[in-house]
């Protein structure tokens, strides 16, 4: 799907203003009401905006600590990358799953209540996981900022 300059005012408002109402959404985009809720449902239809939700402070509801893991697996076999990927995705504290390239096989980003909690999630959910052969944590002192919007153009 192309994107054009009134799909770009779209997304853009969409991505920082998930609730914008139709009505404000097509007058930033120079539409009418019905122009860009077409346009809006071609762009979920196409693929290009995957879904909505609303966005939580991590530490408001008991998930203030976040650790970043670089998981080193067995081997890189396919069938050890899939066990381990359908596994990981049960852990609900991970946020994030990358698998990489470099020295480690995948990077995780999990949201914890605090370093006991991450202990109990390294022993009884990640240290278990299929594959894994070392685990190197890392906890995030402080967040800097975050971006839940994709730069267009």
């Amino acid at each position: 799907m192309r994107l054009d300059a009134i799909d770009a005012v779209i997304l853009d408002a969409l991505q920082r203003e998930g609730r914008i109402s139709n009505a404000e959404l097509a007058e930033r985009a120079g539409l009418s009401a019905s122009a860009c809720h077409r346009r809006v449902r071609a762009l979920e239809a196409g693929g290009i905006i995957t879904g909505y939700a609303a966005l939580l402070d991590a530490e408001a509801v008991g998930r203030g600590l976040t650790v970043i893991v670089l998981v080193t697996l067995e081997n890189q076999k396919r069938e050890t990358l899939e066990r381990f990927e359908r596994a990981v995705a049960g852990v609900d504290e991970v946020m994030e799953c990358y698998l990489t390239t470099g020295a480690e096989d995948y990077l995780l980003r999990l949201m914890v209540r605090d370093a006991r909690d991450y202990e109990r999630v390294h022993r009884e959910r990640l240290s278990g996981l299929p594959g894994v052969a070392r685990l190197i944590s890392n906890i995030a002192m402080r967040q800097v900022f975050v971006r839940t919007a994709l730069k267009l153009g």
